[in-house]
């Protein structure tokens, strides 16, 4: 392949990248953030109350106990979909992190902010919404056991022993209960949260009072409105759905689509069912040295249920054991879900380009340690990034030079042989020959650059760290873009001082993509992440400084 069709080729590349890139963060961004909760149709009585008809009556949102080597699919009865609030007053709780609601109903985590989190710079005072319960927009925690005497599931009316509990200033741990009273069953429900953490430890503490060994097992699962991740041509790049973890695919995504399809029906060692979204995570946690079920369903009105089953306990009579289940939610800080559970990280998806990604985040990481500034931590990191690839850049722009220096007698083979391409094209291959040059080596930054880019691309969209961000002035998010689009105009203002240290190429429409490429640029960061076009327009300075020290060393300052 000639010289100028590979760069051709190589500028072409960059600019789809470019372009997919910025449908995709376009489109992450069209989608409005979630709305507060609103109140919905209530139900004339509590369903699953004791002595109602829905307590003896499969529900189509409860699952049924794996049996040997798979599990059922669900209850028989058809459906409803419908999402109701409570006619009880929920059970108020707020940690230092978090705010939730628990419905008596059920015990169901019907709402929960992140204090910490901000819905928006604009509503400093709201905090984001993970849970949720409304017709419209649906995103709760349920959880239950599944046996028999009636055990109770999410649909069972639970007595509060109060209404509000808040942790004290001295407090490390506050616990919630809620109780049940059976035939010869008694279960008590407590919910353990703890000072600077967004695990909460779930019990159900069942009390056999039947005289026969009792046999059961816990549940916890997500039901959740589909969530669109599609965008026109392009998928978004950040993905909202299911995950399940295991030891062999320890991070495997099921959409919405998937759960539609089919229901997923598996067992495996240890493992989390999770629901993730842009910035933020919720998983149920199993105990990790035990098989645990797995399972999806489509429940209607286009809302899903994704969950797990722990393994099955026997109760002896007159005795009390203790079902488990941990529940992450909040946002994906890399270090507390690691201590969360296996794998549980990875849910912050950097893409196929991980491997470039990870580092990156390490390094931007512990640079913001030593300055607390995002925008520093990513100068920083770019200049160090620039050092790596210091050798061949200097050895791309010396390449470069030198075919600037020859561009005369470049344009003088071109006119000689006109349209007889072979012949020009060996006369070019002469003359690189004769001045030792590498007319490949001006494409090196490119290919170098393209996999950092992206990965970097991923580092930022991804690092809840990142969000809400200020730099300097009116750069308060570096996340979002530049609100006055200064960060992207004087980035193509240095693409335009590139393009003047390279040489011209002697092809016109050649040429005229390279003029085209700093106005197109523009165009395409317009609506980048801040802190990404933050990071290109450095790297253009130190590019420019360096190829210009270098061609002046070539060529003379007069070149």
């Amino acid at each position: 392949m000639p010289p100028e069709q590979l760069r051709n080729f190589l500028l072409i590349g960059l600019c789809v990248v470019g372009v997919l890139l910025w449908q995709a963060w376009v489109q992450d961004y069209r989608t409005p953030a979630p709305a507060p909760a609103t109140t919905a149709a209530q139900p004339a009585a509590p369903a699953g109350a004791p002595g109602s008809p829905e307590a003896t009556q499969p529900r189509a949102d409860v699952p049924q106990a794996p049996s040997t080597g798979a599990a059922a699919s669900g209850a028989p009865t058809a459906p409803t979909g419908t999402v109701a609030e409570s006619t009880r007053p929920l059970v108020d709780v707020r940690t230092d992190l978090v705010h939730a609601r628990i419905d008596p109903i059920g015990g169901t985590i019907a709402s929960l902010d992140l204090l910490a989190y901000p819905l928006s710079l604009d509503t400093p005072d709201q905090s984001y919404h993970l849970f949720e319960r409304a017709q419209s927009n649906t995103f709760i925690a349920q959880s239950g056991l599944i046996g028999g005497s009636g055990a109770p599931t999410h649909h069972t009316d639970f007595a509060s022993e109060q209404t509000e509990y808040v942790l004290a200033p001295d407090g490390q741990s506050l616990e919630v209960r809620l109780s049940w009273q059976g035939e010869g069953l008694a279960v008590t429900r407590v919910y353990t949260f703890r000072r600077g953490s967004y695990v909460v430890d779930v019990e159900m503490r069942v009390r056999n009072q039947t005289g026969e060994p009792w046999s059961g097992r816990m549940y916890g699962q997500f039901t959740r409105n589909a969530v669109s991740s599609k965008g026109g041509l392009f998928q978004t790049y950040t993905y909202t759905g299911g995950v399940v973890s295991g030891p062999d695919k320890p991070y495997e995504k099921i959409s919405f689509d998937d759960m539609e399809s089919a229901n997923l029906d598996r067992s495996v060692l240890g493992g989390w069912a999770a629901m993730i979204q842009h910035y933020f995570a919720s998983a149920w946690i199993p105990r990790q040295d035990v098989e645990n079920h797995y399972y999806t369903k489509s429940v209607g009105d286009e809302r899903y249920v994704l969950g797990v089953i722990t393994p099955e306990q026997v109760v002896a009579p007159n005795s009390e054991g203790t079902f488990t289940l941990s529940l992450f939610a909040g946002p994906k800080l890399q270090d507390k879900m690691e201590q969360a559970a296996p794998n549980l990280a990875r849910t912050v998806d950097y893409g196929w380009l991980w491997l470039i990604a990870q580092p990156l985040f390490w390094l931007l990481q512990h640079i913001h340690a030593l300055f607390g500034n995002w925008g520093v931590s990513i100068i920083l990191l770019t200049c160090l990034v620039k050092l790596v690839f210091f050798y061949p850049s200097a050895a791309s722009y010396k390449s470069m030079a030198k075919m600037r220096k020859v561009q005369p007698r470049m344009v003088a083979i071109r006119e000689r042989y006109g349209s007889d391409r072979q012949r020009m094209n060996q006369a070019m291959m002469e003359l690189y020959k004769t001045e030792k040059i590498n007319p490949l080596g001006g494409c090196l930054p490119i290919v170098i650059q393209i996999p950092v880019f992206i990965s970097l691309y991923w580092v930022l969209l991804e690092s809840v760290e990142l969000r809400q961000a200020p730099f300097v002035f009116w750069l308060k998010d570096l996340s979002t873009h530049d609100p006055y689009f200064v960060l992207p105009l004087l980035m193509g203002t240095t693409m335009f001082i590139q393009q003047r240290l390279n040489p011209a190429p002697p092809d016109p429409m050649q040429a005229k993509i390279m003029m085209a490429l700093p106005i197109v640029f523009t165009f395409l960061f317009l609506f980048f992440p801040s802190g990404l076009v933050l990071y290109w327009f450095v790297n253009n300075l130190l590019s420019i400084i360096q190829q210009w020290v270098i061609t002046r060393k070539i060529i003379g300052p007069n070149g």
